[in-house]
């Protein structure tokens, strides 16, 4: 008789768990899945505690033998596991506003995965994840990582890079919404379509085609610059983009891209948020307190329809695909993180980036792109040198390459504000990085103080 899978999640409080649970169990017959573990920290307890139950409800509406436990010991949990995904937030959302409100209190981009806010997410995550695959090292040593922890492309190349830890893919929802809604957009069954990414995590751009070989891509560009919803994300501003650009590309790019072909406007939306009724993350927070007041109804056995306002929505489904196509040799075309091989000549073979590939029991297969325009080359080739910076500044706490991955990103102006922008963030996140130990002791001996009278709240807070 064939075992049981054993799944980890680590960040098992996460409010996206129940949309994991409902991407395994329609796959059950696919994949014999004996028994989940939901991993998180002491803080996270209460929510942890409340998607356990709301899981193993979920597990028994569907009439299948599944066991959910929750552990605050992750080294518990991986013991011989087969898959482990990760979708955990190093300072929790407080870290997000801070990443977001700090910035923007300088008038620059302030935002989760993209700018300053996302070089620091990266600061705080690497350093965690390369702990988690140490453990997995020692205890699951045949177990897959998948990663949808963001920015899930610069933890992925962390994992493989310098963790050595080959058996990895990186997930996003943005590749997987796209697919679903320009379909839709275009009047047409998703299966007659093909579709082809190239770039990395969150900054990618692809093109379409029928069964037949013909391309759409221009289609799916009129739909778009004509309002119809083609795939963009919930956390992001529609601002249009220029009809002339996209059209003299004939590449979609990706909803990101409006933080960098539109980043004035995207801009002074985000400070016009700031000003009233707060940050993203602000939002986020309330959002969640209402998912989780939803999760804990006794009666609640399925994914409530609100948890699709959050803008990760459909990412946990792409994980559970994932594993599905390893486990079963699918072959399934999927758009991942993984190692460039030659997928994007402009860039190294061990780069990873994020394209088409077909997925089965060797991992991610990327699919070849070929040569790309001067512009995309200029771009990917800017964003992997900042991205190189700002892991390699993750994982030795050089406070020089931090400064360099700042200059590098196109949405921090350089010059003083952006050095003091670097600076108060490492003064507001000090808890979550001991890379930075010195650096940030030498800061507090300039007596650096923080401008933002929230970001002093939640740090009060936490104290």
């Amino acid at each position: 008789m064939e075992k049981g899978l054993k799944i980890v999640t680590i960040g098992g409080g996460s409010s996206y768990t129940p949309e994991l649970m409902e991407g395994f169990i329609k796959r059950y017959n696919e994949l014999p899945i004996k028994e989940i573990w939901l991993v998180d920290i002491e803080q996270g307890k209460e929510k942890v505690n409340i998607d356990a139950k709301m899981s193993q409800r979920m597990w028994d509406a569907a009439g299948y033998d599944v066991k959910v436990h929750v552990t605050f010991d992750r080294r518990e949990a991986l013991k011989d596991a087969d898959f482990v995904t990760t979708q955990f937030r190093v300072g929790l959302l407080e870290a997000r506003i801070k990443d977001e409100r700090i910035p923007l209190s300088y008038g620059m981009l302030g935002q989760e995965t993209n700018g300053a806010g996302g070089i620091f997410k990266a600061f705080r995550t690497i350093p965690v994840i390369l702990d988690i695959v140490e453990d997995m090292k020692e205890l699951c040593p045949n177990a897959w990582l998948i990663n949808f922890t963001n920015p899930s492309g610069m933890v992925t190349e962390a994992v493989i890079k310098y963790g050595k830890w080959e058996r990895c893919i990186g997930l996003c929802n943005v590749p997987t919404i796209a697919m679903m809604k320009e379909p839709i957009a275009l009047n047409v069954d998703p299966n007659e379509l093909i579709y082809q990414f190239v770039g990395l995590n969150h900054f990618h751009w692809h093109k379409v085609y029928d069964k037949d070989g013909n391309e759409l891509t221009s289609k799916v560009i009129d739909a778009m610059l004509d309002g119809k919803d083609v795939g963009l994300p919930a956390n992001i501003n529609n601002v249009p983009f220029f009809g002339e650009q996209i059209r003299e590309m004939n590449m979609i790019p990706c909803g990101y891209h409006r933080y960098y072909y539109r980043q004035q406007e995207m801009l002074e939306h985000s400070l016009m948020e700031y000003e009233t009724i707060g940050t993203r993350g602000q939002q986020v927070k309330e959002t969640e307190n209402k998912l989780f007041e939803l999760y804990k109804n006794p009666n609640l056995d399925h994914k409530p329809e609100e948890l699709s306002k959050r803008g990760g929505a459909y990412y946990s489904d792409a994980a559970c695909e994932c594993i599905n196509a390893i486990y079963n040799n699918k072959q399934t075309h999927m758009v991942v993180s993984t190692k460039n091989r030659g997928a994007i000549p402009e860039l190294p073979e061990d780069s990873i980036v994020e394209v088409s590939c077909y997925i089965g029991a060797k991992g991610a297969m990327p699919v070849a792109w070929g040569k790309l325009p001067s512009a995309q080359r200029g771009w990917l080739q800017c964003m992997k040198a900042m991205e190189e910076c700002t892991i390699q500044a993750a994982v030795t706490g050089n406070y020089g390459l931090a400064l360099e991955a700042f200059t590098l990103n196109e949405l921090i102006p350089s010059g003083e504000n952006a050095k003091r922008v670097l600076d108060e963030l490492l003064i507001a996140h000090k808890n979550y990085l001991p890379q930075f130990k010195s650096t940030i002791e030498k800061l507090e001996k300039e007596n650096v103080t923080i401008k933002d009278s929230v970001v002093n709240e939640i740090i009060a807070h936490e104290r």
